[in-house]
């Protein structure tokens, strides 16, 4: 009984801890997580027309999930089921019989820096399929031995895994690579598992090939998503220590303390000393095959900083369509995380047995219990929502009157400021994906240009690009043929209130104006919609100099 309670025990005391903050009400948004009260189910969602589908099916499936609970509670459920679901699941991998080790285990995994920057950027999808790995190679393994309902087990940790087209990916490379080889039945049951994990992808594969846009990415990604230094040691060292996300603001504080590389070159050592162990517990087929797609990982994250290969991932993500993917390597290191996590707790484990042998029982159990808290140790700021970061902030009432408002007349919306990510007073001032496209229920344009300290990758939805080209032709919004514009007044100055004739109605709320845009009107002859909206309508003329001010000033939320 107790051996099973602990596990239990430890990951509902890391969830409680991590998520402390979540137990006020509100909707946490940060970065890409944003949950909304009802998000719309639309194409646009289930397979954008013209942009990469970086959000399929994730989005079609929160917005699924929100029509039985709402969207404060499900992100509660997600983020609670991460946390809770990776702890368990290191500790129930790690082939051991002792407690103390599956806590080592455990904490090892759910305490990292990859899931606190991961977290901290607002990339709750992928952490789904972080919290589903250990649960797969499990059920991977007990399908090689013949288990009974391990392959179900195993379908359904791809199924969670694949509501990311980055999951996806890690599952199908991980099913492919443990099923493959030789065991009573393996042809079957590799066909099968590898089949049913390409289908469980096929939403985002699907919506890919049927983009009109092109699927290539800037080259200018490749230097602004590598691998980042957190500290004296550089990215390499980072990266071997679960770190190195290329967003700073993403980082923990106390990533950059000098201890950190001293700390993760002792936990490489001592994982190093648990390789024996494991080698000798489970199959060798898994323990070889599993080591490569760690090391395979750590290089594919380690490839933008490595002589020559940022040269590689640019041509790669001009010349192939959805190569894109690869630019942010850092997050392909979730294999490698965890068989580090899996080895540490089992060096640990031996390190513990030599002490007790040596001196007493005693000696190796506060061996384990170090062990046990060393992540803790040295990533404190993980703890309360990343430091108090994961805040939650109540969505202005306003926000429904714009969804009811462009629901009683659908149509496209550009959304201004003309920019992919926010920062609003009401959320504290934190950065966050503009949230339009996923409160109202029809296609919104964004601009999926991303700057980074100065350095602009472009984007790759042709319409935003068309906006982009007509605002800085001297075109006014309409141009682009919207019949929505939704002008977020959070982001930029306050005007006072004003309706112009000829103009559809200039909503104003605290933080927005939305103006239709009327087509065909009359006036001292005939004018073109663009050119009426432009004349008549105050909204769309500041927010055209509003966005040549942001190309001027080089304004930018990140």
């Amino acid at each position: 009984m107790r051996e099973r309670l602990v596990p239990h025990a430890v990951a509902a005391t890391v969830t409680t801890v991590v998520l402390a903050p979540l137990a006020l009400p509100g909707y946490v948004l940060r970065y890409d997580m944003v949950f909304v009260p009802r998000p719309a189910l639309s194409w646009e969602v289930i397979a954008p027309a013209t942009a990469l589908p970086r959000a399929v099916p994730q989005d079609a499936v929160v917005a699924l999930a929100s029509q039985l609970l709402p969207g404060w509670l499900l992100q509660r459920l997600v983020l609670v089921a991460i946390l809770y679901l990776a702890a368990l699941g290191a500790a129930r991998l790690v082939p051991t019989q002792r407690v103390g080790v599956r806590v080592v285990a455990a904490l090892g995994y759910a305490w990292t820096p990859y899931l606190a920057e991961r977290l901290l950027i607002g990339q709750w999808g992928l952490l789904v399929a972080y919290a589903a790995l250990p649960w797969l190679v499990r059920a991977a393994i007990g399908v090689r031995d013949a288990e009974r309902g391990a392959l179900r087990r195993l379908l359904l940790a791809v199924a969670a895994s694949a509501i990311t087209p980055t999951g996806g990916l890690l599952a199908l490379v991980v099913v492919a690579v443990l099923l493959v080889g030789r065991y009573p039945g393996a042809t079957r049951t590799a066909l099968t598992g590898v089949g049913t994990t390409l289908l469980l992808n096929a939403p985002w594969l699907v919506a890919g090939f049927v983009s009109t846009g092109s699927g290539r990415s800037d080259p200018a990604g490749v230097a602004v998503f590598a691998a980042r230094a957190e500290n004296w040691a550089g990215p390499l060292v980072a990266l071997a220590g679960t770190g190195g996300i290329w967003n700073g603001q993403a980082t923990p504080a106390s990533r950059s303390g000098w201890l950190i590389p001293l700390a993760t070159l002792l936990v490489l050592a001592v994982a190093g000393y648990g390789v024996p162990v494991l080698w000798r517990r489970w199959p060798r087929p898994v323990v070889g095959r599993l080591g490569w797609l760690a090391v395979a990982s750590w290089l594919g994250a380690a490839l933008g900083v490595l002589p020559g290969g940022a040269g590689l991932l640019g041509w790669l993500v001009t010349a192939v369509p959805g190569a894109g993917l690869l630019r942010d390597g850092q997050k392909l290191l979730v294999p490698y995380v965890l068989l580090l996590a899996v080895t540490g707790a089992l060096g640990a484990e031996r390190l513990a047995g030599r002490l007790a042998t040596r001196f007493d029982l005693a000696t190796g159990r506060v061996l384990l219990a170090g062990a046990a808290l060393l992540p803790v140790a040295v990533l404190p700021d993980l703890a309360v929502g990343g430091a108090g970061r994961l805040r939650p902030v109540a969505w202005p009432a306003d926000w429904e009157t714009v969804a009811r408002l462009v629901d009683e007349r659908p149509g496209e919306v550009v959304s201004l400021p003309f920019q992919e990510y926010q920062s609003y007073a009401w959320n504290g001032g934190r950065v966050v994906i503009d949230p339009a496209p996923r409160y109202l229920g029809v296609s919104v344009l964004i601009d999926d240009t991303l700057r980074v300290d100065g350095t602009a990758v472009a984007g790759e939805d042709p319409r935003a690009a068309r906006l982009r080209e007509l605002l800085a032709a001297g075109e006014p919004v309409a141009a682009a043929g919207p019949r929505w514009v939704l002008v977020q007044r959070a982001a930029g100055p306050t005007r006072t209130r004003r309706r112009w004739p000829g103009c559809g109605p200039c909503t104003p709320g605290p933080s927005w104006r939305c103006t239709r845009i009327r087509r065909g009107v009359r006036r001292r002859g005939r004018a073109t919609p663009a050119r009426w909206a432009w004349r008549t309508c105050w909204p769309e003329r500041w927010c055209w100099s509003s966005f040549l001010r942001a190309l001027r000033d080089g304004a930018t939320a990140w």
